[in-house]
């Protein structure tokens, strides 16, 4: 799983690492639109929406052939939504609202296959590996995946020491309009209670000696010291630059 080492790397040297997470539209050609622009990731979001998996799959397929990290978000922290997503292919999973060790045990249960979990391997995420012992699975597919748990809520946050020090914690990472909703904040994200909550996950990181991934403006967040960083959805930013190039046109005959 060359994409997901590849990427640990960069992470490992704290290096600026960016990404995308596509919630709205997904097709495979984005893949190459993602990679071409210099990017180190994408997310496919299957939480919002259910894009065809075929189509999902073939992402993940473009992304593994190519050297590049293409990571799921699954519905939930659910045993069969996460062996699901796994059967896609993905190199790593975002996993949504990760709230306690009990859930981290449901995500290691369907990502490792026994006798450390109890994984069922299937789908296009075969084709991952060469052959189907056991070894192979656990060195080439396990040991690489990258898995990011969200804190979002209040329970998230109040066990994220431990799952920020999980084994199978990448790193460790956040939904911040989610978690301000949870805080009863939603959303000012300049509100105390939020920042007190990413700077205890950002913490919960640091002495877990893992990074923490966060979402925003990327140019602001490199600015406060991250660099895992998901620059935010595409088609809003394509939206967003659109406005601006509309805007920009307007203005030169005003």
């Amino acid at each position: 799983m060359q994409p997901a080492l590849a990427l640990r790397r960069k992470l490992d040297a704290g290096e600026i690492v960016t990404g995308v997470l596509a919630t709205r539209h997904f097709w495979p050609g984005l893949v190459e639109v993602v990679k071409n622009a210099g990017l180190d990731y994408l997310i496919i979001d299957l939480e919002h929406l259910t894009h065809d998996h075929e189509t999902v799959a073939e992402g993940c397929a473009i992304g593994r052939m190519t050297g590049f990290p293409v990571f799921i978000r699954p519905p939930q922290a659910e045993f069969t939504a996460l062996r699901l997503a796994m059967d896609l292919g993905p190199c790593g999973l975002l996993v949504p609202s990760v709230e306690s060790l009990e859930t981290m045990q449901v995500i290691q249960d369907a990502v490792w296959m026994p006798p450390r979990g109890k994984r069922r391997p299937g789908g296009p995420g075969n084709a991952w590996v060469p052959d189907f012992h056991y070894e192979t699975w656990k060195t080439t597919v396990e040991d690489a995946l990258i898995i990011l748990p969200q804190i979002e809520t209040r329970a998230g946050l109040a066990h994220v020491r431990e799952i920020a020090a999980h084994p199978l914690t990448t790193a460790i990472a956040v939904g911040p309009y989610d978690l301000s909703a949870s805080l009863g904040v939603c959303w000012r994200p300049d509100s105390p209670e939020l920042r007190e909550a990413l700077a205890a996950i950002r913490e919960a990181g640091r002495v877990a000696g893992k990074t923490m991934w966060m979402i925003g403006n990327g140019a602001e967040l490199v600015k406060q010291g991250y660099h895992f960083l998901c620059l935010g959805e595409p088609i809003a930013s394509l939206q967003s630059k659109l406005t601006e190039l509309d805007q920009a046109a307007r203005g030169v005959r005003g």
